[in-house]
């Protein structure tokens, strides 16, 4: 019986592990196409400011390249004209990002000396940030985490990098970066960014599942549409009337990743419901 139980411990500890090195690479998977991605969205913002000076279209510059991107890329949605001002933003707030070495790989060398007990090199971040090594970090969180913060920091790029690391050291999800810009950790902690190591983020983590969630990584993979379709379906199909049971009486599943456009800001929301109680009863 002993012997029994000895198997079973090594052989459920075995499980545990194959389970967590799964999510690991998840995670590790997700945060390459990410990097990919922002990459992608950086040279196309560089591409823009150099074309605005040759073509004269003012105002309508990114209503023109959204229009023709989207008709040589039709199952792509993430060229609408507020989304690739974004990306013009983007590069002009870190024009050294692309200089800097391939911050996946920083992140999995870090990982390696970090289980071996070795110590993890860090990097000095001062207010005056090293271009080569500081901005390269961008590429380290999704996409909506880089909007909020251009949005909020314009082209403050000493602050705007404070966030960044701020987020990938905590983990924070998007709403949790927005309450801390919001409420000035920038102002109230100092200006200096120093002893940065870059860590894999925890698959548990908020960071973590908005970064294997992101609509933007699914967009850019072009499988946003078709992603595990039957899997979806059968999820939602398993837990939509409970949800919406505990929700409470008359509300009605609208849609996921739903686009909304709130001034100058593109948001989407991760599920959007409508209640139609009211509506039935006038």
């Amino acid at each position: 019986m002993s012997d029994i139980i000895k198997i079973d411990k090594a052989y459920t500890e075995w499980i545990s592990d194959v389970s967590k090195r799964f999510c690991q690479c998840q995670v590790k998977a997700a945060m390459k196409v990410n990097e990919e991605m922002l990459r992608f969205f950086w040279a196309l913002g560089k591409d823009m400011e150099e074309k605005k000076e040759a073509y004269a279209w003012g105002s309508k510059f990114y209503s023109r390249v959204s229009k023709d991107l989207m008709e040589a890329l039709p199952k792509v949605k993430s060229f609408s004209p507020r989304n690739l001002q974004y990306m013009n933003q983007f590069f002009r707030l870190f024009p050294n990002a692309s200089d800097a070495k391939q911050a996946v790989s920083q992140l999995e060398v870090s990982e390696i000396t970090h289980q071996f007990g070795a110590q993890i090199e860090e990097a000095e971040i001062t207010p005056q940030v090293d271009a080569q090594i500081g901005e390269g970090i961008v590429f380290c969180i999704p996409w909506g985490h880089i909007k909020v913060i251009l949005d909020k920091c314009k082209y403050d790029r000493n602050k705007a990098l404070f966030y960044v690391k701020k987020t990938l050291d905590n983990f924070w999800s998007r709403a949790v970066l927005l309450n801390y810009i919001v409420t000035d950790l920038y102002e109230r902690q100092g200006k200096a960014v120093s002893n940065f190591a870059l860590t894999l983020p925890e698959a548990q983590s908020d960071l973590a599942q908005a970064i294997t969630r992101d609509p933007y990584n699914f967009d850019f993979l072009t499988i946003r549409e078709k992603y595990d379709e039957k899997e979806l379906k059968d999820a939602l199909m398993d837990n939509i009337g409970k949800f919406l049971l505990e929700l409470g009486n008359g509300f009605a599943f609208v849609g996921r990743e739903v686009r909304l456009q709130i001034g100058e800001t593109e948001e989407f929301v991760d599920m959007l419901f409508y209640n139609i109680r009211n509506t039935l009863t006038r």
